[in-house]
């Protein structure tokens, strides 16, 4: 019951990706009290309206009074940028709420609790699997204090990111590039290290972007300073030769084995206010990251096309694996073709 309306939430709440960080995705439909839809809204961008007030703001009380409230997340019970949720939802007199997933937040749940003392039914657990993959970003940064991390991957069908010269332009197709393009504004930053851009000279247009450059050997002239806000990472910002480009700041991280530690890249970042990242970099930085089980999904694009040089570069650098039990799983969580290409979708079990 109320799976069609649920469903209609998520596709609403997918129209602010890229857009509402720190907060959720968050979708609403809202019936009159014969069951018929009468309004909907979702969470435009951060600071602005929730979903509940922005489809409710649409309808006069008299009409909204007795009728049914379907919300992917939990209404909200605090002051943050706008007053509670759960109040206005009272305020109009609707009878019914139902939601997908409780608000994992301390800071702003309760709503449920307010609602039902208010004589109101609450429904909960509808699609609540689906609910929670939709807001997967704000769970873990809720739940664990930590960005969300996707690795982005471009190769060919045996798994090869470029030839052992480096060559690497083009393995996909302008379809599957611009979609990758597309994908990174959904993400609070770009991730790549100084390697990449020093071999590819990418642009990479973001209005965040993060490069791990341990050993300062960026100039500046590169290509990816032209737009954007830039957050280098290093151990030692003295090491640059010229002067920082003005959209440009470092944050220092100790070496681990000869090598930013990880762990406090990310947390730092997180600390910075970056919710979600997107890693585009080559196979080291992939391995790496892989190996010390810091990835939460991976987006592979592939091309059908085998290079069948086994000195080519991988997807994922690694070391030698003697045993099957000890790959890293993960499940496939969407697929889709882009002629000639397809892409998946992979989340972390």
């Amino acid at each position: 019951m109320y799976e069609r309306e649920m469903r209609k939430c998520f596709r609403l709440a997918k129209k602010g990706r890229g857009k509402v960080s720190p907060n959720p995705l968050v979708g609403c439909v809202v019936l009159n009290s014969k069951g018929e839809e009468i309004s909907c809204g979702y969470h435009h961008k951060y600071g602005g309206n929730h979903a509940e007030r922005d489809a409710l703001l649409k309808l006069d009380k008299n009409t909204a009074a007795g009728g049914t409230l379907i919300v992917n997340l939990e209404p909200c019970n605090h002051y943050g940028k706008t007053p509670p949720c759960s109040d206005l939802i009272i305020e109009y007199g609707i009878k019914r709420v139902v939601i997908s997933v409780k608000d994992p937040n301390p800071k702003a749940a309760g709503g449920i609790e307010k609602l039902k003392k208010n004589g109101i039914e609450v429904i909960t657990g509808v699609l609540e699997d689906e609910g929670r993959f939709l807001d997967r970003i704000f769970f873990k940064n809720i739940l664990e204090k930590k960005p969300y991390i996707v690795i982005k991957t471009a190769s060919t069908m045996d798994g090869k990111i470029a030839a052992c010269t480096g060559d690497s332009k083009w393995i996909t197709s302008d379809g599957a590039r611009k979609l990758a393009r597309k994908f990174r504004q959904n993400y609070d930053a770009i991730l790549t290290t100084s390697a990449t851009v020093l071999a590819d000279n990418p642009n990479m247009k973001h209005r965040q972007k993060v490069i791990l450059d341990r050993n300062c050997k960026l100039d500046f002239s590169e290509k990816i300073f032209e737009n954007g806000n830039i957050l280098l990472i290093n151990a030692d910002e003295k090491l640059y030769k010229r002067s920082l480009p003005p959209n440009a700041k470092v944050i220092n991280v100790k070496e681990y084995n000869c090598k930013l530690n990880l762990n406090e890249v990310f947390k730092k970042l997180f600390d910075a206010g970056i919710s979600s990242i997107f890693v585009e970099a080559g196979s080291k930085l992939n391995g790496e990251i892989i190996k010390q089980n810091l990835a939460d999904e991976i987006i592979q694009f592939t091309a059908p096309k085998i290079l069948n040089d086994n000195t080519g570069i991988s997807c994922f650098d690694g070391d030698k694996q003697t045993l099957i039990s000890s790959a890293k799983c993960f499940r496939l969580a969407e697929l889709k073709q882009i002629t000639p290409d397809f892409y998946a979708r992979y989340v972390r079990i």
